[in-house]
C-alpha cells in the first residue's frame, strides 16, 4: 500500500478506560467505518493488549493528515473516543523513518509477537537513526512537538520474541519511561 503524503504524519494512541471492552466491542463497526475514511492516509494501525495479550488496552493509528487541526479532529471525533471507551489520547507529530506502511512489512499481518514500543522523554534526542537490524521493524520514528522541531520520544511497532527484546530497540537511559504493549495489525478482518 502506498501512502500519498498530504502534509504531516501523526502518531495517535488512544488508551482504553478500565472496563470498556464490552463498549469497544459494541462499537467495532462504527470504529472501522470511521477508519475506512482514512484508509489511504494510514501508515499503521491496530489494537494494543494488556499483559495477558487478550484484553484490549488501546488503539494505535499512525496517519498522514494535512495539519494539526485535522489530526485533532481525527483523534477526538473517533466513535470510541466519543462514547467513552478511551481514558486518554497521546497525539504527537511523527516522522516515518522507514518510508513505508505496515502493509509493506515483509513479515505480513501474522506470525510472531508484535509490540508497540513507546519511549517518552524531554531530554536530548536519541534513537533518531533507524536501527541497523530493521527486518523486524514495522513502523519507526520520532515523536515530535506540534511544530515538528522538538524531539519528545520515539514510537516503534516491532516484531520480537518477547517484551524485553522489543524494549531493547530503544536506548534505555535516554527515556523517562519506555512502555511496551502487545500489538496486532488492525483493520477489518479479511
Amino acid at each position: 500500500m502506498v501512502v500519498k503524503t498530504l502534509g504531516m504524519e501523526f502518531f495517535c494512541y488512544h488508551r482504553d478506560r478500565t472496563g470498556s471492552a464490552a463498549l469497544r466491542n459494541e462499537l467495532r463497526e462504527e470504529h472501522w467505518s470511521y477508519m475506512d475514511r482514512y484508509a489511504t492516509k494510514m501508515i499503521a494501525r491496530g489494537p494494543t493488549f494488556a499483559g495477558d495479550s487478550d484484553t484490549p488496552s488501546g488503539s494505535v493509528h499512525i496517519v498522514d493528515l494535512p495539519d494539526a487541526a485535522g489530526a485533532r479532529a481525527f483523534a477526538f471525533d473517533e466513535p470510541n473516543y466519543q462514547a467513552g471507551v478511551y481514558r486518554d489520547v497521546l497525539l504527537r507529530r511523527w516522522r516515518n523513518m522507514l518510508g513505508h506502511t505496515m502493509w509493506d512489512f515483509p513479515g505480513g499481518r501474522t506470525g510472531g509477537n508484535r509490540y508497540l514500543v513507546l519511549g517518552l522523554s524531554t531530554g536530548r534526542a536519541a534513537d533518531l537513526a533507524v536501527p541497523t537490524e530493521r527486518d523486524d521493524l514495522i513502523a519507526y520514528g520520532p515523536l515530535l512537538s506540534d511544530d515538528g522541531t522538538t524531539w519528545l520520544g520515539t514510537a516503534a511497532l516491532v516484531r520480537a520474541t518477547d517484551p524485553d527484546t522489543a524494549r531493547a530497540i530503544l536506548t534505555p537511559d535516554r527515556y523517562a519511561d519506555i512502555e511496551v504493549h502487545h500489538w496486532q495489525f488492525g483493520g477489518r478482518p479479511s
